[in-house]
């Protein structure tokens, strides 16, 4: 099932993505899908005539693992750490399909990081790794976009990796998914990035939100970014990324500078 977040220039609403007749369409449901039951609102509408918009915004927090990728670590010079390597974005850096990614003032080299999201439903605190499946609502494409000069000059990555805008997700969740040996790519303006899989994550998406709900409580709505496979480039003012995982679609964003 794909849940989406749209607006026809009302209030945002939640919806189904089903196909009908060869075209896709939107089944409007009540509420919010993470905290009361799917029920449709006998909206229909054709998917291309509405705006959608974060399927998501965390209540608290996105919580991603960096260098979950050997040959990602490598590229940029780094060993894969024993440890895995955790950091925050606020949520003020969520934006959604179509929204622009505003490159910071203090950064001439912001590159792209395709990555496969997971969104958490319920509260869990200490999951063992055969629980993980059942706290997750299901999947979303998302882009943790990184100012790497800020990244090399500190050792904390709040200015490289929180700035706003900095964490596209969408287009929706897909609550079905088995993410085993998903195909992620990531292009700038037509011209391919990367090409990964999630077979090569060093550690899978059990091991990992159990360890993080080990140090802090997830909130229905949080999500977790699993990392990113080679490729990773530098994204300038005037470009259109495109974010693809097998399964889910397809996250484009533009690029600006102001």
């Amino acid at each position: 099932m794909r849940i989406a977040r749209f607006t026809t220039g009302d209030d945002p609403m939640y919806g189904i993505v089903q196909s009908k007749d060869g075209r896709e369409m939107v089944y409007g449901i009540t509420g919010d899908p993470l905290y009361t039951e799917i029920r449709p609102t006998g909206t229909i509408l054709p998917l291309e005539d509405v705006r959608l918009l974060a399927p998501v915004i965390p209540r608290s927090k996105v919580v991603c693992v960096g260098r979950n990728y050997a040959a990602h670590a490598a590229e940029l010079g780094n060993e894969v750490p024993e440890q895995a390597l955790y950091f925050l974005k606020p949520n003020t850096s969520v934006i959604g399909p179509g929204d622009p990614v505003v490159l910071p003032a203090y950064s001439q080299e912001v590159s792209l990081e395709a990555e496969l999201a997971v969104v958490i439903k319920r509260m869990s605190k200490d999951l063992a790794p055969e629980q993980v499946r059942s706290a997750i609502l299901g999947f979303t494409c998302a882009n943790d976009l990184t100012a790497r000069d800020a990244q090399r000059s500190e050792s904390q990555w709040l200015r490289a990796k929180a700035f706003d805008t900095s964490c596209p997700i969408g287009p929706w969740i897909e609550t079905d998914l088995d993410t085993t040996a998903l195909s992620i790519t990531s292009s700038v303006d037509g011209e391919q990035a990367q090409d990964g899989t999630t077979a090569d994550m060093i550690r899978s998406i059990e091991e990992i939100v159990s360890e993080i709900s080990q140090v802090m409580t997830l909130l229905p709505g949080d999500v977790i970014l699993t990392g990113t496979p080679a490729g990773v480039r530098t994204v300038e003012a005037g470009s259109s990324i495109d974010v693809t995982i097998e399964g889910i679609g397809t996250l484009t964003n533009p690029v600006v500078r102001r």
